[in-house]
């Protein structure tokens, strides 16, 4: 009698499904009793110990913009095909794709009591989020790297559905989880440390058992030396953006930004602008824009000669989830546009 196989379901977005990219975005959960896209090279690396019988698709603003019902019917889509095991991804560098995958994977754990892993690049935001509920293990920024990847979370999700002991990041190759754990070992701590510490001033390598963040930092500029000769540009990540959104900036996860004229505009309405972003309520942001973007008040600080005048466009995306690697593009790109305009100083609101 042949050995039963573990059951697994995939879940992709609507672009690795291969439905199409942003303009398929919104597309609700749905589910196919075939292996799709990626999972072609995901079953072949399973090999004869699991089957896909299953894939789960859903958009990724979708879910992203209605995270809570999303999740439920994705897991409801999950149930039927009655799994031992749940894949996500890989995700890469897709910030709302990420965050997707592990919603999914932690509503799995969490809700079917059942394994679950994904993988994504280490600076997807959905890593920061997920990490410490969820297995994730590193890819490249982009799908180029998935003949890497694929062998590696099959090997891993086939050890999550054995039941066997995971151990830690640096041995199994997962993300780290900053969980730690009591363990005996036959030297104590003191004798650790000064070991570490002579092997740090000997410029030797070592491998810290409390590794800490690591912030960027950003030199301050001088002081603008004259104000009432300014030029001042308004920057946001609060997701001002005129009515209608007519970039389609995503209301998390943004993978782009936009560029707004202010001629002829003394101050914001609910008639010409509104935000895009999802992390917070709009509801006050919508009826007043400008109690996220002040143009009202530059405006007055312009006519009264305090400031020298306001830059003629605003530059806008939205904070919610979108990748550091994103947010870093999206700096540079309107930096690179103020200098070029002869701004002087720039006031950057969020949320």
């Amino acid at each position: 009698m042949a050995e039963k196989k573990f059951r697994v379901v995939h879940y992709l977005n609507q672009f690795f499904a291969q439905i199409g990219g942003e303009e398929k975005a919104n597309i609700p959960p749905e589910s196919r009793a075939e292996v799709v896209g990626p999972g072609l090279g995901l079953k072949a690396a399973l090999g004869q110990e699991a089957e896909i019988v299953g894939t789960v698709i859903c958009g990724d603003s979708y879910f992203g913009e209605n995270m809570e019902a999303a999740s439920a019917e994705v897991l409801n889509l999950i149930k039927e095909f009655e799994p031992d095991l749940v894949i996500a991804g890989p995700a890469f560098n897709a910030g709302r794709y990420g965050a997707a995958c592990g919603a999914v994977c932690a509503a799995v754990q969490r809700e079917l009591n059942l394994p679950a892993v994904t993988a994504m690049y280490p600076e997807n935001p959905g890593t920061d989020i997920y990490k410490k509920e969820v297995y994730i293990l590193p890819t490249g920024g982009s799908a180029a790297s998935m003949r890497k990847v694929l062998p590696k979370l099959a090997a891993f999700a086939l050890k999550l559905a054995r039941g066997e002991a995971i151990g830690d990041p640096a041995e199994e190759g997962y993300i780290a989880r900053g969980i730690r754990k009591n363990i005996m070992t036959h030297k104590p701590g003191a004798e650790r440390a000064m070991e570490m510490l002579l092997a740090k001033i000997k410029g030797q390598p070592f491998t810290t058992e409390l590794p800490m963040p690591a912030f960027d930092r950003v030199a301050p500029n001088p002081p603008v030396k004259d104000m009432a000769q300014a030029t001042i540009a308004l920057v946001t990540s609060g997701g001002i953006v005129a009515k209608g959104n007519p970039d389609h900036i995503e209301a998390s996860s943004a993978s782009k930004f936009g560029k707004y004229s202010l001629a002829g505009l003394d101050n914001m309405t609910s008639e010409t602008h509104e935000t895009a972003h999802g992390g917070y309520d709009p509801t006050y942001a919508n009826d007043d824009p400008d109690r996220v973007v002040p143009l009202d008040v530059m405006r007055d600080l312009e006519r009264e000669g305090k400031i020298g005048k306001v830059f003629e466009y605003f530059y806008a995306t939205v904070g919610n989830g979108t990748s550091v690697a994103n947010a870093a593009k999206f700096g540079a790109e309107i930096a690179k546009e103020l200098k070029e305009g002869g701004v002087t100083a720039v006031i950057l609101t969020s949320t």
